[in-house]
């Protein structure tokens, strides 16, 4: 009788046991034999691509099953086209995550007509870095300073699109503090913008630190004058002034924390909403296991790419509050993108 009551228990106990491993044990086995694809929503090469093939390099090693992982270039729109693949015609299996300009959750707050996306709507998988993003001026005609940049005729930028940061950037120079920003659109990527400002078509750029080539750095061409966080990180220059630091009132300031708040979740991983629980799990763990690879992060160091991550859930508590922001700070922020 002790016997079949221990045999008994065993049984409830082992039934107890694979029913709260199931969904886990469900999906480790899932990925076995797959691919994993990380969309870019960018053309190769550039800032948001370098970040996309490192993490692709690792990220295969922390996911139960070790699919294979490959990285699909998706550039349009300013990297609007791979975030609506998400929720279009992307598998919704947890096979798929993109990573995008985050420009995009402020333009869907203050032009949400023309975004017509909720970000809280998508599964945020983690954060590489914040994006510190800086103006710069290249080379012997390119602004090395702030006041140099507003006493200039012209300072003359490029952009993928409205959506994009860099635009955000020089459009807030513009129209906040009326600098003389002109800004060419339709470039495809950052690459093609490079190019651009080496044969002096461009004056200079706004964008991510890391994503200045360290050649430019080395040979002192890209001449750093305001940055967009209040934090500065050892890697960005003094020189690079905050740009709340020319804030002239508190509704001034308030307008800046909405238009750079993107900059926050900078290198921002996402899926889609309709991904299985279970599978946003393994593949969130995964992303935040990456960040603490060590060859992961020796490797990014090597390519001066800084890694301060943010877990999915830290980036969803800032895209919240983003979106919570005052009617009357984003009635002004509209101006940006008009």
């Amino acid at each position: 009788m002790f016997m079949n009551l221990a045999v008994g228990f065993s049984a409830a106990l082992t039934v107890v046991l694979l029913a709260a491993a199931g969904p886990q044990t469900r999906a480790d086995d899932f990925y076995k034999g797959k691919v994993f694809t990380i969309v870019v929503g960018f053309t190769p090469a550039g800032g948001y691509d370098n970040y996309a093939r490192n993490v692709a390099r690792y990220i295969g090693n922390h996911i139960p099953g070790n699919p294979t992982v490959i990285v699909q270039n998706m550039p349009s729109a300013g990297s609007l086209t791979a975030v609506r693949f998400l929720n279009l015609t992307a598998p919704k299996d947890g096979t798929v995550m993109v990573i995008f300009n985050p420009g995009m959750v402020t333009q869907s707050i203050v032009q949400p007509d023309k975004i017509n996306l909720d970000f809280r709507q998508y599964a945020w998988v983690g954060v590489v870095t914040p994006d510190y993003r800086v103006c710069y001026g290249f080379g012997a005609n390119g602004p090395k300073t702030w006041d140099e940049m507003m006493h200039r005729k012209e300072f003359i930028l490029g952009s993928t699109g409205k959506s994009s940061g860099n635009y955000i950037n020089g459009a807030t120079l513009r129209e906040v503090f009326h600098a003389p920003v002109k800004q060419i659109m339709g470039y495809p990527g950052s690459a093609e913008q490079r190019l651009a400002i080496e044969q002096g078509a461009l004056d200079g750029d706004c964008g991510s630190y890391s994503s200045i080539p360290q050649e430019w750095i080395g040979k002192g061409l890209a001449h750093s004058f305001v940055r967009f966080t209040k934090d500065r990180p050892a890697e960005v220059p003094e020189n690079a002034v905050y740009i709340g630091t020319f804030a002239k009132t508190d509704e001034q300031q308030k307008l800046l924390n909405l238009l750079n708040g993107g900059d926050e979740v900078g290198r921002p991983f996402i899926m889609s909403k309709a991904v299985p629980a279970d599978h946003l799990a393994v593949i969130r763990k995964a992303f935040d296991d990456t960040m603490k690879d060590s060859a992961f992060l020796v490797d990014m160091e090597k390519q001066a790419l800084p890694v301060h991550p943010l877990t999915g859930d830290e980036a969803e508590k800032i895209v919240n509050e983003l979106i919570s922001a005052p009617p009357a700070i984003v009635a002004q922020a509209k101006a940006i993108y008009d």
